[in-house]
This record gives structure tokens, C-alpha cells and sequence, in this order.
């Protein structure tokens, strides 16, 4: 039996609220006459300006999609209807694109078939967030590249991620030069890519960058990107430029069906490319500084000049290759050492005093002192100090710049020396001068004398005037040779008896030579004469004589003098009997200033100026020497003079 309903009333009579089964049952009865049911256009309409992405499936294919769908995919809307979903969303998710999707079921519809309609939801706000990842670590990998190689391959796992779908080339352009340096490319490339960069006139000017230093260096300049990629047919080409230098073209291209368009990607990849174009001129300038630095390094390591280095501790830096080979300390040896103690104990303070003036900022020039040396001894040196500022402006070391005193030291002695014995030349000259007219009355009263002796004298006192004529004329051909030797030279060349000029040197040697107990032996083939300088070739002879009676042993010896003809030359030899020299002697016996005589009797200079005077005249002088076989210096000489033989 059917229960009445009754309505129910509150306490005070009133009907109660409706129930919330009631409101429900309510809802779902058909509109009364007066409202007007949603059109379907509406709810369409409302769709696709929906910020929300979503697509209405048909199965498993996209019906329709609205524009923020298509914008979070990179597609054009029309270019997602009929599509499979699993093409445009796969189960793994967007490629590249960290994104949650959501697939709810809004209801469905019986029939044949049974269709269903689905809505499925996408959240953009992950794919922003995606961006901003792949943006984050582009800075990341573009800060830690030490390659423009490394530079390339960041930008492109960057635009892997921001454009999928899309061609995309990475070309590096050397800043100054404009010349392609390093090239990525996804994409199949057209050959003009490699040899033309084109950039748009409106990206040009955006970046500040020059029309015309862009068209000297090669670079085109458009109205509209040209696509670089192979069937494509939109292009979008963006500077890598910071501070109106061109460092090179991101090209971003798109096949037919590819998603995106150029307008909408443009700020995206400006961005990348901005962040490129910092993370290549930061490494450019790290690579310049290096080479500035090793340069540098080169250079002081490699100079010439004495150069240290030394912290505000006087703590050795840099200790050059000439500091090195002049002191004997090794630069492994001296770096970290206190600089002081590379000087003899007397200069210490000395040094220490110009130090600490130039750590006080002050320079200091030609500041001599001398430097301890390994095996002993001690260098004199003049040095240059300069104060090194850091970046703070406050001086951080000490820069020495200097000149090894020792050789000119050493010059300017033989330089005085030198002098003494010219103007001692001199005086002699002009004593030989006067001595030489009493000898000529000697030797003319002598041979009156002697003269009258021969006709009936006494044959003892005879003797004696002959012995006191020859002594006077040995004096004159002696004086007359010095007087020629110490005359300055006119420098003309002239016809020379080589035979002759031995002679004469040997003449000259006589004192040299009785003090070394040493006999002269002349061994003159016949040879044509040369074209000279005599006084120049008097002395290369006399020296080579003088140097062969000091060679002789204290018994004396013998020297020999020969001479030979050998085509159009002219060979010389100054052979002695002494007790010869060893190899690392012989080595070096042209060298300046290199002597191994005592007590300062040579200045080791001899043997070279006798060297230059025959290399002056084309001719050539060995040495043959073994210890205990004695010296042979051999001077060979073109007979036609220095001309024929250039």
C-alpha cells in the first residue's frame, strides 16, 4: 500500500528547503518555456579563446583544438585537426618538454560505432617551466665551454629542447675577419650555407651592428631571411652580436607541417642567441689573454736583458733565461727563493733598500750592484726597478730589468789599456824618429871608416867598424819598420810580397823571440804577389809570430815561416815546436777577450781582429794544434783580392 507523501513544514507551519535530492531532480528537468537552452556555437565559441589547452578527441584522433593547444605544441591549429593523439602527445610525453597531460572523459554518446568525446587537458605552465630549465643550463654549459666546439654543442641541445620540429644552424664567425670558424647544423644543409651569411636589415639594425663593416667582411645583409636548409621553406636567421660585434647567425628553419612559425619563435631564440653571443666573447677574450700572457712569458723568458720578478716578500717570480745563464742558477732553483740572497752579503742592504722603495712605488734607474755566481765569482750588473700595481691599484711586486756590466766593464779596461799602449806607440814612434838621425851619421861615418880600414888598417879594428855598421843598420831597418807598423793605414789596397812581408815580421819579432830562446826558419816557395792592405797583413804576421815564440817551451824552440802558391791563393804558415793546446783551447782561441796567458800579458783580442783582418781581405785562418805536437795557424789568401772571391 502506497504511502502518502506529505510535504513537509516547518514547526511554525511553513513548507521546509527543498532537499538536496530534490535541487538535483529539479536540474535535471527540461527548461521551462521563457529560458533559452546554450547554443552549441556558444559553447564552440568559448572553446577556442579558453586559456585552458585542450582538444576535443573523436577517438583516438583530435576533432578540434583550441589555440592554446596548438601554441603549447608549436602547430598552427588547423594543423592539429585529424591528427592522431599519440602522434601529437605520445605516451612518454612531449618531446623535450617536461609537461603533465591530463586526459578526462566529459561523457559520451551512444550509436553505431560509439563514438566518445574526450577532452584532453594540457598544462602549459610546464612547458614554460621547461623553458626556463633549458635556458638555465644554457648558461650554465655556456659558462663552463673552454672550446667554441663545446659553445656550439650547448646552443644546439638548448634549441633540441626550446624548438622541436625544427632545422636549426649554429655558424661562429671570427669577430674581426667575419670568416666562418665553426659550424652545427641539424639538417641538410644547402651548399651556399658554408660560404654566404645573410642577416635580415631589420635584425641588423636591432643588434646595432654595421651595414657596411658586415658587407666588407662577406656578410649579406636582407630584407627577409633566406632558408640555408634543403626543403624549407619559412627561415628565421638571428645575430650572435653583444656590443656591436658580430660573433654569428643562428638560423632556425621549418619543412612543410613542421611546428611553429618565425614571429612567435623569434623572441625565444634572441634569447638563446644573446646568451651565446656573451658566452663566445668571454671565451674569445679568455683565449686572447692567454695568448697575451704566454706571449709575454715567451718574450721575457727569451729577452736578452737580465729580468726578476719578486712578490712585496722580495720572493723571486720570475727568473729569466739571461739571469740563469749568467748566474748558473737554474730558474727551478731561484723561483720562491728571497731575492737577497742571490747577492753577495756586503750588497744585501744595499738591494734591500732599492727594493722596498720600489714596493713604496717609487722606480729606480741604473742602479749598479753585483750578483753572486755558482761556481764563484761575481757578476757586475746595472739594473732598472718598477713597482707592479694589481687590479686594486696597490703595488703586489717588483719588476728588476737588467745589464750584465761585467763584459763592457772588461772592455772599457782593454779600451784603456789600448790607449796606453797607442799612446806609448806614439812616443816610441816619435823616439825611434829621433834616434834616427845620429844612426845615419853613425852608419855613414862608420863606412868612411871602415872603408879607409879595408885599404891598409889593422884587420882587428876592421872588424870592428864592420861589426859597429851592421849593428847601426839592423837599428835602422828595426826603426823603419815600427815607424811603418805604427803608421795609421790609408786602407789601399796595394800589390804585396807576401815572402817579403813574413820577413819582415820576423824582423820585427827578433826581441819576442831571443827572449824565448827561439829560432826563426823561413821556408818562402815562390808566390805571386796579392792585392792588400800591408800594414793590415804586417800585423796579422807579426801577431801570429809573437803569439808562436810565447808558445814555446822554456828551452826554447822553433818557428817556421812558409810560404806556398796554390792556384790564385796564397797559403801563409806560422808553425811552432811548443807544447800545442787542447781541443776546448783551440775551440775557442778567435773568441774576444779569450786568453790563457797570466798576469794580464794578454788582453785576447789578438786573434780575433787578426781573424776579421782576413776575412776583410776574403781569405781564410785555421788553427791545427794537438798538446805536445805543437801550432800551425794556416792564412790563406785570393791573390786577386776580396772582389773575385764575394
Amino acid at each position: 500500500m502506497k504511502r502518502k507523501r506529505e510535504r513537509r513544514r516547518a514547526p511554525d507551519g511553513e513548507p521546509k528547503a527543498p532537499s538536496r535530492r530534490a535541487r538535483a531532480r529539479r536540474r535535471r528537468r527540461p527548461a521551462r518555456a521563457g529560458r533559452q537552452p546554450l547554443a552549441a556555437r556558444d559553447v564552440v565559441a568559448a572553446f577556442e579563446v579558453s586559456p585552458v589547452a585542450a582538444a576535443l578527441l573523436d577517438g583516438d584522433r583530435v576533432a578540434r583544438a583550441n589555440e592554446a593547444f596548438a601554441r603549447a605544441l608549436g602547430l598552427e591549429a588547423e594543423a592539429c585537426a585529424g591528427r592522431a593523439i599519440a602522434e601529437l602527445v605520445p605516451p612518454e610525453g612531449l618531446a623535450g618538454v617536461d609537461a603533465r597531460v591530463d586526459v578526462r572523459g566529459l561523457g559520451a554518446r551512444g550509436g553505431s560505432g560509439r563514438r566518445s568525446v574526450l577532452v584532453l587537458s594540457l598544462h602549459a605552465e610546464d612547458v614554460d617551466t621547461a623553458q626556463s630549465r633549458a635556458l638555465l643550463d644554457l648558461s650554465r654549459d655556456l659558462a663552463q665551454a673552454r672550446a667554441e666546439e663545446e659553445i656550439a654543442s650547448a646552443v644546439a641541445r638548448a634549441l633540441e629542447v626550446l624548438f622541436p620540429g625544427r632545422a636549426f644552424c649554429i655558424r661562429l664567425l671570427d669577430a674581426k675577419t667575419l670568416a666562418l670558424t665553426t659550424l652545427y647544423a641539424r639538417g641538410m644543409l644547402k651548399p651556399i650555407a658554408r660560404d654566404e651569411v645573410l642577416l635580415r636589415r631589420a635584425a641588423v639594425r636591432r643588434d646595432g651592428l654595421s651595414e657596411a663593416a658586415l658587407e666588407a667582411g662577406g656578410v649579406g645583409v636582407v630584407e627577409r631571411d633566406e632558408p640555408v636548409f634543403e626543403g624549407c621553406e619559412r627561415a628565421l636567421a638571428v645575430p650572435v652580436a653583444v656590443g656591436g660585434n658580430l660573433f654569428g647567425v643562428v638560423n632556425l628553419e621549418y619543412h612543410p607541417g613542421a611546428p611553429g612559425a618565425p614571429a612567435a619563435d623569434e623572441p625565444l631564440l634572441r634569447q638563446v642567441a644573446n646568451q651565446a653571443a656573451l658566452g663566445v666573447r668571454n671565451l674569445r677574450s679568455i683565449e686572447e689573454l692567454v695568448f697575451l700572457k704566454t706571449y709575454l712569458e715567451e718574450l721575457i723568458e727569451n729577452a736578452n736583458a737580465l729580468i726578476v720578478v719578486t712578490n712585496r716578500d722580495r720572493e723571486v717570480l720570475v727568473f729569466n733565461r739571461a739571469v740563469s745563464r749568467l748566474t748558473g742558477f737554474g730558474r727551478e732553483e731561484a723561483l720562491g727563493v728571497d731575492l737577497l740572497t742571490l747577492l753577495p752579503e756586503d750588497e744585501r742592504e744595499r738591494a734591500r733598500r732599492v727594493l722596498q722603495q720600489s714596493i713604496e712605488g717609487e722606480a729606480v734607474t741604473n742602479f749598479e750592484t753585483r750578483l753572486a755566481l755558482r761556481g764563484g765569482g761575481e757578476a757586475q750588473v746595472a739594473v732598472n726597478t718598477a713597482p707592479i700595481a694589481g687590479h686594486t691599484g696597490e703595488v703586489e711586486g717588483v719588476i728588476a730589468i737588467g745589464q750584465d756590466l761585467t763584459a763592457l766593464r772588461a772592455m772599457e779596461e782593454r779600451a784603456e789599456h789600448y790607449q796606453r799602449l797607442a799612446a806609448f806607440g806614439r812616443l816610441a814612434a816619435g823616439i825611434v824618429h829621433e834616434i834616427n838621425n845620429p844612426l845615419v851619421a853613425i852608419i855613414t861615418y862608420s863606412d868612411n871608416l871602415l872603408t879607409r880600414s879595408r885599404a891598409g888598417g889593422d884587420a882587428a879594428e876592421t872588424e870592428k867598424l864592420r861589426r859597429i855598421r851592421e849593428a847601426g843598420e839592423r837599428i835602422q831597418r828595426f826603426s823603419r819598420d815600427l815607424i811603418a807598423y805604427a803608421r795609421p793605414s790609408t786602407d789601399k789596397p796595394e800589390k804585396i810580397d807576401v815572402g817579403a812581408l813574413l820577413d819582415q815580421a820576423a824582423r820585427m819579432c827578433e826581441p819576442a823571440l831571443r827572449e824565448a830562446r827561439g829560432q826563426v826558419r823561413l821556408d818562402l816557395a815562390p808566390a805571386p804577389r796579392i792585392l792588400g792592405v800591408r800594414s793590415s797583413l804586417l800585423q796579422v804576421f807579426v801577431n801570429l809570430v809573437t803569439n808562436a815564440a810565447q808558445a814555446l817551451k822554456a828551452e826554447g824552440g822553433n818557428v817556421t815561416l812558409g810560404l806556398a802558391a796554390r792556384g790564385d791563393r796564397v797559403v801563409a804558415r806560422v808553425t811552432d815546436d811548443g807544447a800545442g793546446m787542447k781541443e776546448e783551447v783551440k775551440s775557442r782561441v778567435f773568441e774576444p777577450f779569450f786568453t790563457t796567458k797570466d798576469g794580464g800579458r794578454g788582453a785576447g783580442l789578438g786573434l780575433s781582429i787578426v781573424q776579421g783582418i782576413v776575412t776583410r781581405h776574403g781569405g781564410t785562418i785555421q788553427v791545427e794544434s794537438a798538446p805536445g805536437a805543437g801550432t800551425t795557424f794556416t792564412v790563406t789568401l785570393p791573390v786577386h783580392g776580396p772582389a773575385a772571391h764575394a
